[in-house]
């Protein structure tokens, strides 16, 4: 099972710890996924802490008050809210140092929301730690609500461009790829790049209508499609007086040479529009040396 704790710090200044140092409380809360969460022995504990205290000692003394099975690891997290920064504390790391280089707000009793706090996580066999953000947790709770009462709108079925995949996988990928090539949709972005599924027979997505639809477009603005690359390359060299260049790649049989011509019939489009001189006869010359 999944667990997670809330570690709250709260300085003691005047309460005598070991060696005679001044000791400190950390405050726990936990957070535990599973039915040993409703029991009320885990309602809260407080573990008494110096600044020589490692992280050992104290992850020590909170399973034991919190009666959590001695067999299992447990890690310390430091969670800071400048960026989300997470830090697992080492073994020998003092808890109390770290408090100590908070912002003064954070010293005291402090919530949650203040976003300084410690997390109490519990590590597999492996050593990979099994770890719930509760905060993650109840953002992502919020939002499916928001979205059942219909303020916030639905996942989308599928992405225009790879990189907005909620998670990047091999199998999320080709799932997206597959979910728009069953709806004709052959075009996906990957960033700058466009990636093309050859559907073996003739779209008419390749038609005048199309060339004056993405005519001067931010790339992105409109659905993929190979001819707005091939306007953007075109307008890009028109205000920078700079040489173009697209790269097809792909294997054999993956329509290369027919996406070349759709590039070729797109740019020649482009210039009859008086744009540029000659560059009709350059474009229509290239044919045969790219065959």
């Amino acid at each position: 099972m999944q667990r997670s704790a809330y570690c709250f710090y709260k300085g003691l200044g005047k309460t005598a710890g070991r060696r005679g140092q001044a000791a400190y409380h950390l405050h726990i809360y936990p957070q535990l996924a599973s039915s040993e969460s409703q029991a009320p022995q885990l309602a809260s504990c407080r573990v008494p802490a110096t600044k020589d205290s490692t992280t050992s000692d104290v992850i020590q003394d909170a399973v034991a008050r919190l009666q959590l099975d001695g067999s299992k690891r447990y890690v310390l997290v430091e969670v800071k809210e400048t960026g989300g920064e997470e830090w697992v504390l080492d073994a020998s790391d003092s808890p109390v140092h770290r408090v100590l280089l908070w912002p003064r707000r954070a010293h005291d009793e402090h919530p949650r929301e203040d976003g300084y706090y410690f997390l109490l996580q519990e590590r597999d066999p492996d050593g990979t730690i099994k770890y719930l953000h509760m905060q993650l947790a109840s953002q992502a709770t919020a939002t499916r609500r928001l979205v059942e009462r219909g303020l916030l709108p639905r996942p989308q079925a599928d992405f225009d461009d790879l990189c907005n995949l909620p998670e990047l996988t091999e199998e999320n990928l080709l799932k997206n790829l597959r979910h728009r090539f069953l709806q004709q949709k052959i075009y996906t972005y990957a960033g700058s790049i466009l990636v093309a599924v050859n559907p073996f027979k003739f779209l008419p997505i390749y038609n005048p209508k199309y060339v004056k639809m993405y005519e001067n477009q931010q790339l992105g603005k409109l659905e993929p499609h190979v001819f707005a690359l091939a306007d953007v390359a075109y307008y890009a060299m028109l205000r920078k007086h700079v040489n173009q260049c697209i790269v097809i790649s792909g294997e054999s049989g993956s329509g290369k040479t027919q996406s070349t011509n759709f590039l070729i019939h797109c740019l020649t489009a482009l210039s009859q529009k008086g744009y540029a001189s000659g560059v009709e006869r350059t474009i229509l010359g290239a044919g045969p040396v790219l065959e």
